[in-house]
């Protein structure tokens, strides 16, 4: 194919990359980030810790062309099993286990959202806000809405479980050729 993950560090700061995990060409991963085993960061997507670390849980997914920032003194912590949607800006934060940030949402600086949370697509969540755990969360600026089903839950894990497997397949299919 050609084409490789750009990975590199700065300032004194080396990206630490399970063996396990995917990077996928044209994704970029910067600095003092780590990704733990299984974690996947797809086509496009821009892990950027050149002024503190990102750390990407076990099994977490960052999709395609999603922006991953911090400041200093707001660090970016994805726990394990969390899925980022195409085009979501996670910036300063903190998301918690079991998480599903949808498509074009926006977690600003010191917001922490809850374990087993699902940020609907295109919300913001504000600087500082926290979100309880299972909560549903939606809008602009974000609100908690309700609580997740039993239902939504397992679609959450459902989704992170789909893109451990497709985070193999094209692992594979771009070490073939």
């Amino acid at each position: 194919m050609g084409h490789e993950a750009l990975i590199t560090g700065i300032g004194g700061k080396d990206p630490k990359i399970d063996q396990d995990a995917f990077t996928a060409p044209t994704s970029v991963v910067l600095g003092e980030v780590t990704l733990h085993a299984g974690a996947s960061t797809w086509y496009g997507a821009v892990l950027r810790a050149d002024c503190g670390p990102i750390v990407v849980g076990a099994e977490s997914n960052i999709q395609d062309n999603c922006t991953l920032h911090v400041d200093p003194g707001f660090p970016i912590t994805v726990g394990e099993r969390v899925s980022v949607g195409h085009n979501a800006v996670l910036h300063g934060c903190t998301v918690e286990d079991d998480c599903l940030i949808g498509m074009g949402a926006t977690v600003l600086n010191g917001a922490v959202i809850g374990a087993g949370s699902l940020v609907a697509a295109q919300a913001l969540v504000p600087q500082g806000m926290e979100v309880p755990p299972g909560s549903l969360v939606a809008g602009v600026p974000a609100k908690v809405r309700r609580q997740l089903t039993d239902e939504e839950r397992e679609g959450i894990s459902l989704n992170g479980t789909m893109y451990v497997e497709l985070a193999r397949a094209h692992r594979d299919a771009h070490a073939a050729g």
